[in-house]
């Protein structure tokens, strides 16, 4: 039970930071990281680059993940080049957000991130 509502809030307080986020994405290069961040852990993507006037996020995307051990240099990846083209940027990136325990961990790191910083939500 008390799993389910530290869950739910970190959710709850992951949207609020993109929805602010996403309010002026270009103000703030923290900003730009935490949305580079998202993509990343969603697509297992790597050089993300985000184009917010044109609505692009370009990308390459490891193919097979199982391939990428982190205690070693990986010198070679397979990977594709992707272009996506996103409407809303605050409704694609909640829509990229999670829910496995994991991926729970990872985002409490990004709040923490943005606790104590100029900025800071109000995570009460």
């Amino acid at each position: 039970m008390k799993k389910d509502k530290l869950r739910e809030r970190v959710l709850v307080e992951l949207e609020k930071l993109i929805s602010l986020s996403c309010k002026n994405p270009t103000g703030s290069k923290k900003y730009e990281d935490l949305h580079v961040a998202l993509l990343k852990k969603h697509y297992s993507a790597t050089n993300v680059i985000i184009d917010y006037h044109r609505h692009r996020i370009q990308m390459e995307v490891i193919e097979d993940v199982s391939l990428y051990d982190p205690k070693t240099v990986n010198t070679y990846l397979p990977t594709f080049y992707t272009n996506l083209l996103f409407n809303n940027l605050c409704n694609f990136l909640i829509s990229c957000v999670e829910k496995d325990n994991k991926s729970i961990g990872f985002y409490t790191q990004l709040l923490n991130s943005f606790k104590g910083s100029k900025n800071q939500l109000e995570l009460a």
